[in-house]
């Protein structure tokens, strides 16, 4: 049996992944715990790594470097080609009050950090792994240790940051949840009733895309081509189906209008009271449903790479006249589309039109959801590789004795936002399926969290002598409440939010999956979700890039 004590015990890279594979596996299996309906998730592996390295277990120190450093990007770059199409997107102006107040959230709990830190005698680190734990924020953490490493800060420094993350992070799940129940019961909030309210405000905000027809009664229209109403209208709008000359057609900009004919017009629901304005008013007649039609419609994916760089209204075969493209969705998101849109892997395109003209465009489009099922590793490594050139380059601060970089944690996340919504313009098909991207982020997070736990364990003690470690618990409470309970207090008074969108708003803030879980829960809907996937991407940002200046600027 030496063998096998050689091993377990000798600092070979066999013992280094067995004792990374005890961790993770144990770490997950103990993540699937729930108490009262809440788990930590995938956080336990970081626990259970803390624990080995407490009781004496070591292992090879630069394959365990590598590790993490390798598991940082890789999650990190993961989760910047998941988020980057709904970070742009919501920025939009339905979304930006929902993320002015997500972003003033994390602005107070630096703000509290700071105020806690000048009152304190604990250093910027400790502050920093101390707020990244209470907004149980793990890339914020990395990207801590990644700037500390990068300003030549000592190893014991960077794992007393961990420790602190690790003090600070179960309340910071407990917290939030905390937070979400005080605002309940300080408003008094009747589940039943903030459903129904809900749906009232939803009505009134709802800027959806949605279909009608239309009947022309505008006598300066007769005789003039379809790209008149393009023309006036201005905002993006798709005609796809026509009564006229009693039949039903897909038509082209260059169709002539005649006076009673009824077009089938698909638009934002907000541009309709013009379009009735210049048209006409809406008919009773339904050219989706009319038996002597032969226009069909389909949903057709994007699989075809050699077209998903070039925009619609450069690609020839889009320009015959049986068919229409009516709706365009990417990334759950809905659009109108128009010749500027460039199409992207993966993108569900609405088609209109005769049964050939569809089975002719499904060959353009590619329409094989079986391509979509293989990965595309190449991009994403070439990705990575960018990632970390950026993150490398060294760029000066005023007041900062040496020059900084963002690090392994920010390059490679700002990569993957700008590839993930621009990378088709060079060439370049980022699109995963969801399953292999949750994959790759699992495993990056995994390996990272073990990685830290096992550097730091062995300190853990001497993070609880004295109470220190109780005394880091306190100061995370406060960074984790006051945050969450002044912004929500300030969404439900002045801003009307509903307490369903206020769950969501404090759980995406805090980029806490347990806290949606529970937000989902006690609301029977997900309206917590949409909030939550609203704000998400800028706040993830914002956290990574605050745990950042934090260190450069105080340190």
């Amino acid at each position: 049996m030496e063998w096998l004590t050689e091993l377990l015990l000798e600092k070979t890279f066999a013992q280094t992944i067995i004792v990374f594979g005890l961790v993770i596996a144990m770490g997950i299996l103990l993540g699937k715990i729930k108490i009262y309906g809440i788990s930590l998730g995938v956080t336990w592996v970081l626990f259970v790594g803390l624990f080995f390295s407490f009781i004496g277990v070591t292992i090879n120190p630069v394959l365990q470097e590598f590790l993490k450093e390798f598991g940082l990007v890789l999650f990190v770059y993961t989760l910047g080609l998941q988020v980057g199409p709904g970070f742009f997107a919501s920025l939009n102006r339905n979304a930006l009050v929902t993320n002015i107040l997500a972003a003033c959230i994390v602005f107070l709990g630096v703000l509290t950090t700071l105020v806690i830190y000048y009152l304190s005698d604990n250093s910027i680190s400790i502050m920093t792994g101390i707020m990244s734990g209470a907004v149980t924020n793990t890339p914020g953490l990395g990207a801590a240790q990644t700037t500390m490493a990068n300003l030549n800060e000592t190893g014991a420094s960077i794992s007393m940051v961990t420790l602190a993350y690790a003090v600070a992070y179960p309340f910071g799940v407990f917290g939030i949840i905390l937070a979400m129940l005080f605002i309940k019961k300080i408003y008094k909030v009747n589940i039943d009733q903030e459903t129904e309210i809900q749906k009232e405000l939803e009505n009134l905000r709802k800027d959806n895309v949605i279909s009608k027809h239309l009947k022309l009664e505008n006598h300066q229209l007769v005789g003039k081509p379809i790209a008149t109403i393009f023309e006036i209208i201005k905002t993006p709008i798709v005609v796809s189906r026509m009564f006229h000359d009693g039949k039903i057609i897909t038509p082209n900009p260059k169709k002539i209008l005649s006076e009673g004919d009824v077009l089938l017009i698909v638009a934002p629901k907000n541009t309709f009271e013009q379009l009735e304005l210049i048209i006409g008013s809406e008919s009773d007649m339904d050219l989706k449903t009319a038996l002597d039609s032969d226009l069909v419609s389909n949903h057709i994916v994007v699989t075809n790479k050699s077209i998903t760089h070039k925009r619609i209204g450069d690609i020839p075969e889009f320009s015959q006249q049986d068919f229409t493209f009516t709706r365009l969705n990417r990334a759950g998101i809905q659009m109108i589309p128009n010749g500027n849109i460039s199409l992207q892997l993966g993108d569900i395109i609405k088609v209109v039109g005769s049964k050939e003209g569809l089975e002719r465009i499904s060959k353009v489009l590619g329409n094989s959801v079986k391509r979509l099922d293989v990965p595309d590793i190449a991009p994403i490594f070439i990705g990575i590789v960018l990632g970390i050139i950026v993150g490398s380059i060294p760029f000066q601060i005023p007041n900062i004795p040496v020059p900084v970089k963002i690090g392994l944690a920010g390059g490679p996340l700002i990569i993957a936002l700008l590839l993930s919504s621009f990378g088709n313009k060079f060439y370049l098909n980022n699109y995963t399926t969801l399953g292999a991207n949750l994959m790759l982020r699992e495993l990056g997070i995994t390996l990272f969290l073990a990685s830290v736990g096992l550097s730091s364990g062995s300190k853990l003690a001497a993070a609880f002598d004295g109470g220190m470690g109780f005394y880091w618990i306190g100061i995370g409470v406060l960074i984790t409440l006051l945050p969450l309970l002044i912004m929500g207090i300030i969404a439900k008074k002045y801003f009307k939010k509903n307490f369903f969108e206020i769950c969501g708003l404090l759980a995406g803030a805090s980029t806490d999956p347990p806290a949606l879980a529970f937000a989902l829960k006690i609301s029977g809907n997900d309206i917590p979700s949409a909030t939550y996937a609203t704000v998400y991407p800028l706040t993830m940002i914002l956290r990574i890039i605050a745990a950042q200046l934090l260190i450069l600027m105080f340190a």
